[in-house]
């Protein structure tokens, strides 16, 4: 008997190494990810000998599920521990069994994560369920958890009293004023509680109104004064006024150069001087001229003085590309330079001033530029070289070019110049049937995002909680770099906000430096997803030609999303006037049959069928056409669009229409290769 002591210690310490070794050896077994087939997972939740794997198992098996009663199934018995998938466990449970008409067991959920996690995320969704006749626990909502998209939805909700109403828009105009239904709260508290305000909570909302681009409304809420409006909200203010008419661009140039003059060293002054130098007015030169000093000297306000001096015709202009030069290399990193390189290399293109545009593009390296500048940069050294008889130098700058960038607008045309290949207009799709999109299960790529939690919540497609973590660890901090603005733009198309994400990733692709390849090839993957595949693919066949082409359309007109409108009144994906669908379809379309994918890309692609048969084939001029009609299209027909069809490009006198031209043939070509950057 005295030995018992000794025999259970070495049974507890022999159990113990045996479980610390079989989770070592677990751990290294393949991690569950949308990836997993099915069956697998099924197998795993019921049989696998890792708890922690079980429970990853059943939260994937949840997410796939549409059923309620099935997703409750899969969660029972998985909120133990004290690890943060219980929480989302709890939350998950509670959102299913409310959404089956068992309101007390969701409360008793609701109530265990509040009590158990109540700083994890997922305690957000517990404060605002039980919220709704506790104004504490709202209050505890907005104080905890204040960018939590949960927060928001209660601020908006705030009231039926007054105080309460006005705290919801204050907390709106801070942490979320781009919350669907925010503007028009801060706007009715702007109005109905104007008197009772103190200075800095108009200021407050009216900062909020200005983000919105609503300068009016934030000007009516201010009253007389600018009084308790920041660097940050003038800024805002200055920015949307600029949007409106010219008495408003003249306030605007005003507000901007104050807000230099009187914080210079602030971040939010370089973003007002460059505002200021992008503005054409006698105003806003009279205004740049009485900048402090440091920024008179600044790269945007010197390339503003360059294009301003430019003399007007095709002849040489030393002066003026001898300033630009010195520009150019003195900041080739700024955004201003490459602007101002670009704006002086076309003019000199277009002119046939071979050799000027070549000096320009030779001052900033290629390998200092971002992917799709450097490409651009590359097609046209490569062109140029072909002017100058420089024919083999020409094809090895090409070929350089497909390999780094071959995707794109200029990846096509350095393909189309080399004889490698062209746009492939036949009938049908030509991308394989049940290719996926970022965040399908069979073509799951990780988040890598460097945050644990993070790339665990994707890795076990838990999208809508991995967004609204990330919303509530950023607050209001914006996205910054090329590697937050990809993170942040996957997330959002995670959760089908493609709308918000395009325009992240396009932003993110602007900072990239050479040196980011994962980033580079990440991007062009999430720049060209596949949305819609059905109905797409119905359209195509009906009308015979590419799927890519439609999707490449889609892309650039509504970034994929049915229900967007445009200024104009176009709706959704590929963004039909009333007017152009009414008259392919031989009479009104209802505006859900807009909004519907299906009905909207048959209709569009009836109407690109017609452009391009109206062209004989033209990808150039149908696209052009699509954005701008055939009329105006037909009056810019030239012998450039055969000789030299990226020149005639350039010289479409409507900025939108170039740009537009560009940007959808190169979705077309980067659909239909396929290929990452060779970076």
């Amino acid at each position: 008997m005295a030995r018992l002591p000794q025999l259970l210690s070495l049974s507890c310490l022999g159990t113990a190494l045996a479980l610390v070794g079989g989770r070592a050896l677990l751990a290294r077994q393949p991690a569950l990810t949308p990836a997993t087939p099915t069956d697998r997972l099924e197998w795993l939740q019921q049989w696998d000998a890792d708890p922690w794997r079980r429970r990853e198992a059943s939260l994937l098996l949840a997410a796939r599920s549409n059923d309620h009663h099935e997703q409750r199934q899969w969660l029972r018995g998985q909120g133990w521990g004290p690890d943060p998938l219980a929480a989302l466990v709890l939350k998950q449970d509670a959102l299913a069994a409310a959404a089956i008409g068992r309101p007390e067991k969701a409360q008793v959920l609701w109530r265990q994560l509040e009590h158990r996690f109540p700083d994890d995320p997922a305690s957000a969704d517990a404060l605002y369920a039980l919220g709704g006749e506790d104004p504490e626990r709202r209050r505890l909502l907005l104080q905890r958890f204040p960018a939590h998209p949960a927060a928001l939805a209660a601020a908006l909700a705030a009231g039926p009293e007054a105080a309460e109403r006005r705290r919801g828009a204050l907390h709106l105009a801070r942490w979320g004023a781009r919350w669907p239904g925010a503007e028009a709260r801060l706007r009715q508290v702007c109005k109905e509680d104007g008197s009772v305000l103190e200075a800095l909570q108009r200021a407050q909302l009216a900062e909020g109104l200005a983000e919105l681009g609503d300068a009016q409304g934030a000007l009516r809420c201010l009253g007389p004064t600018l009084t308790g409006l920041g660097a940050s909200g003038r800024l805002s203010l200055g920015r949307a006024l600029l949007a409106g008419d010219a008495q408003q661009q003249h306030q605007a140039e005003g507000l901007l150069l104050d807000l230099v003059r009187s914080a210079p060293t602030a971040p939010e002054a370089e973003a007002a001087v460059r505002l200021l130098a992008q503005q054409g007015s006698p105003a806003a030169a009279a205004a740049l001229a009485r900048l402090p000093p440091r920024w008179r000297d600044s790269a945007p306000v010197l390339a503003r003085r360059i294009l301003e001096a430019e003399p007007k015709g095709d002849g040489p202009h030393p002066a003026t590309d001898a300033a630009a030069l010195d520009l150019l290399r003195r900041w080739p990193l700024d955004p201003a330079s490459r602007t101002l390189q670009w704006d002086l290399v076309r003019e000199r293109l277009l002119a046939g001033r071979w050799r000027a545009a070549m000096g320009l593009l030779e001052a900033i390296p290629t390998n200092q530029l971002p992917p799709p500048l450097a490409a651009r940069q590359s097609f046209w050294i490569g062109f140029l070289q072909l002017q100058l008889g420089q024919d083999a130098a020409a094809r090895d700058t090409w070929q350089g070019l497909l390999r780094r960038h071959p995707g794109g607008y200029y990846g096509w045309r350095a393909a189309v110049r080399l004889g490698q290949g062209d746009l492939q207009l036949g009938a049908g799709p030509h991308l394989p049937a049940g290719a996926k999109s970022p965040g399908d299960g069979t073509d799951w790529r990780p988040l890598a995002s460097g945050d644990g939690t993070l790339d665990r919540l994707w890795r076990l497609d838990q999208r809508t909680e991995a967004w609204e973590t990330w919303r509530h660890r950023r607050g209001r901090r914006a996205p910054e770099g090329s590697r937050e603005l990809l993170l942040e733009g996957r997330l959002r198309q995670g959760v089908g906000d493609d709308w918000t994400a395009f325009g992240l990733l396009e932003q993110a692709s602007l900072k990239l430096d050479g040196s980011q390849c994962a980033l580079e090839q990440e991007l062009e993957r999430s720049l060209h997803p596949l949305r819609f595949e059905a109905a797409f693919r119905a359209a195509a066949t009906q009308a015979r030609l590419p799927m890519e082409l439609l999707l490449g359309v889609a892309k650039q007109e509504s970034r994929f999303t049915p229900a967007v409108r445009s200024p104009v009144g176009a709706t959704g994906l590929m963004q039909l006037m009333p007017a152009t669908a009414a008259e392919l379809a031989g009479g009104p379309v209802p505006e859900q049959v807009l909004e519907d994918p299906a009905g909207n890309t048959s209709l569009g692609a009836r109407y690109m069928g017609q452009l391009l048969r109206h062209w004989h084939g033209d990808p150039l001029l149908a696209v052009a056409s699509y954005n701008a009609g055939p009329g105006a299209v037909g009056g810019w027909l030239g012998p450039r669009l055969r000789s030299d069809p990226e020149l005639w490009v350039e010289a479409i006198p409507y900025p939108e229409t170039r740009l537009y031209v560009k940007k959808v043939l190169g979705n077309v070509w980067s659909y239909q290769q396929g290929r990452e950057p060779g970076c």
